[in-house]
């Protein structure tokens, strides 16, 4: 699975953001697709995930402000950054999974999947 991310940039605090990702490749393979961040000196972290079935989940510090949407149909993921902070500075990459389903499915026509795809990030900064 390939990802494209769009949709960085430079925002004052308090401002919103929406950035989107767009899958191609072995579609098939994704159970789930959701975004994660990187601060500089920081470990990689959840931001939000969204699965197939329409379950989503946020990390505590995104809850309110952040709200993420698929459209299955088009393997595309968004996310609305609203009311960010300077703490939200990072850089913030699209990520797809498989699960034991869709990598069983996936089998049955042939196609091979990874456990998780990862896009090439992009950066999102929030001025105070």
């Amino acid at each position: 699975v390939q990802l494209v991310e769009s949709g960085g940039g430079l925002v004052q605090a308090g401002g919103s953001l929406r950035l989107s990702c767009a899958a191609s490749g072995d579609t098939i393979c994704i159970s789930a697709m959701g975004w994660y961040r990187q601060a500089p000196g920081k470990e990689r972290e959840l931001v939000a995930s969204s699965t197939n079935a329409g379950s989503t989940y946020y990390a505590d510090s995104m809850k309110g402000r952040f709200t993420i949407s698929r459209d299955n149909a088009k393997n595309t993921v968004n996310l609305q950054m609203n009311s960010l902070k300077p703490e939200d500075t990072a850089v913030y990459y699209c990520n797809a999974d498989a699960d034991i389903n869709t990598i069983v499915q996936a089998r049955l026509v042939g196609v091979g999947c990874g456990f998780h795809s990862w896009g090439q990030g992009t950066q999102v900064t929030v001025s105070s």
